[in-house]
């Protein structure tokens, strides 16, 4: 009878130790899981709409601004949407530019349980860098607001896009960019910009 406790005893022991030992190996692999995630992984995981709207998602800017952008699309270092509240429009924001991100409980769920995006990705605008979209805006030489880093607001056309950088032509708004109208030409780094608005 005794070695019956005692063996069962040892049994109830080892099946605790295989459990702790099971338990530990699953928060091992979501921690690595979670190791993997990126802002950009979590920006998409927060925006993906449950019903069909677009989510809207409150930006934290390098220069300590705010922002809220109900999303339209997150590419490569990019998000593109449009601003709500005062200043509307849209916008481009660098992810290199997000300071902080303001999720929802529902979001920060979402995000949480996101996947580590696979690389190549799927879609076409997931591929598409910042560049790309800043020639977009230059071919077709929309007026756009820009923000940078050190708080500064520059009004122009973009004239020409580089690796990492752009030509700005700074013109009153509402005026077309033509020559006469054209105040001065700025060089901005891509890694001065927190937002552009057009």
């Amino acid at each position: 009878m005794r070695w019956d406790n005692l063996f069962d005893d040892l049994e109830s022991q080892l099946e605790q130790e295989l459990g702790a030992e099971e338990g530990d190996l699953h928060a091992e692999e979501e921690r690595l899981r979670l190791g993997r995630l990126t802002v950009r992984d979590r920006v998409i995981a927060m925006t993906r709409p449950g019903d069909g709207a677009s989510e809207q998602l409150r930006l934290g800017l390098r220069d300590g601004s705010a922002v809220t952008v109900a999303v339209g699309s997150v590419g490569r270092d990019w998000v593109v949407g449009e601003l709500i509240g005062a200043r509307r429009g849209s916008c481009v924001v660098p992810l290199s530019a997000i300071a902080v991100l303001q999720p929802t409980p529902e979001q920060l769920v979402r995000s949480v349980v996101a996947e580590a995006a696979g690389e190549p990705a799927v879609s076409l605008s997931a591929r598409l860098g910042l560049g790309f979209v800043l020639r977009d805006l230059c071919r077709r030489r929309a007026a756009v607001d820009i923000t940078t880093a050190s708080g500064e607001r520059s009004h122009g056309t973009i004239d020409r896009v580089g690796r990492d950088h752009l030509d700005l032509a700074e013109h009153d708004p509402g005026v077309p960019r033509r020559a006469a109208s054209v105040g001065r030409i700025r060089i901005l780094p891509f890694s001065e910009l927190l937002l552009l608005r057009f």
